[in-house]
């Protein structure tokens, strides 16, 4: 690179934004050090105009940090950043939590976030390779399938897609006999490790939700459509685990011991009443389900289902045929 002001300038703010942060800061001569290794001169730059720079850049709006260290000796450094290091490692550990990206592109993620921060942080950041995840075999489906759904959601326009999912020789089958689906998209979500389009399906006229990664063949229609009321929120907090159904109002007693197991799932402001020294009732509403079925029987005998009394039979049937299955 040809070594003139504008370069300088710029190669300064580069060194001071890779190099620097609160606990690593670089006096002139160090600066200038870094600036000759850069542009591969022999000669010292001018501290002079070193400071000079400084002054420009934070005319321009860069907050340049001055400390005084031993003997009087100035440090500079460079801290406003976009992101604080606690909420890089927020991010990075979402990328690193989420199953359907691969380990290559959760590398390729976490080495763009390091760019947001100076290296000594980018340094602190987990290695992908501790945090090893289950390798997505359609990741590369599910990245066109986020393009096309936040366009489609954005520009409020009709998609269409085929869906499906993998038969027992692991190939992938087609539901509805490979029928095109019609979807009004209203919001892209990510829920117990997948990502969910959730929209109005026209073929049933009801609100449904598809996983990314079993959605073939996305088109976005030319069609626009004006969005209903809909409260995204309260659907996926009706849809355990993803599960549709009836709406309806559910009582389960619980044993104290899930009591944060059971506010995590619904929230603090869930209503929950103690029964006794050792059970506690929620009372909110669901979605009658195989989904909330499988959510109560996996606490065993610390769940019981009160109310509704379809869900309770249910819940009951599948009691009966776990049983059956163990005397055989």
């Amino acid at each position: 690179m040809e070594l003139n002001n504008n370069t300088r300038l710029l190669t300064l703010l580069r060194i001071l934004f890779e190099e620097t942060d609160e606990n690593n800061e670089l006096s002139i001569t160090e600066l200038s050090r870094k600036l000759q290794s850069f542009f591969e001169v022999d000669r010292e730059f001018d501290a002079r105009t070193l400071k000079s720079d400084m002054n420009v850049l934070e005319e321009i709006g860069y907050e340049i940090i001055k400390n005084r260290g031993k003997f009087g000796k100035v440090y500079y450094s460079f801290q406003d950043r976009l992101f604080e290091t606690y909420q890089l490692r927020l991010l990075n550990d979402a990328i690193l939590s989420a199953r359907f990206i691969n380990e290559e592109e959760k590398k390729k993620l976490i080495k763009k976030l390091g760019k947001l921060t100076s290296r000594h942080i980018a340094a602190t950041l987990p290695d992908p390779l501790i945090f090893s995840q289950m390798t997505a075999n359609d990741y590369d489906q599910v990245k066109i399938n986020i393009d096309h759904v936040h366009r489609a959601i954005s520009e409020q326009r009709v998609v269409c897609f085929k869906y499906g999912k993998y038969n027992m020789n692991k190939t992938f089958e087609y539901h509805r006999n490979g029928d095109e689906y019609e979807v009004k998209p209203y919001a892209l979500i990510w829920q117990n490790d997948f990502y969910y389009l959730i929209g109005w399906f026209r073929k049933t006229e009801e609100m449904r939700h598809y996983r990314l990664d079993r959605i073939r063949n996305i088109r976005i229609a030319d069609e626009t459509f004006e969005k209903g009321d809909f409260d995204v929120q309260e659907y996926v907090n009706q849809s355990f685990h993803m599960f549709s159904g009836e709406n309806m109002k559910v009582e389960i007693k619980f044993h104290q011991s899930l009591l944060n197991v059971v506010l995590d799932r619904f929230g603090l402001e869930v209503s929950v009443k103690q029964v006794d020294e050792e059970y506690f009732l929620l009372s909110t509403e669901g979605k009658m389900s195989t989904g909330l079925v499988t959510w109560v029987l996996q606490w065993g005998h610390k769940a019981r289902v009160i109310s509704p009394r379809t869900l309770k039979q249910e819940v009951e049937k599948e009691i009966e045929k776990m049983r059956r299955l163990y005397e055989e």
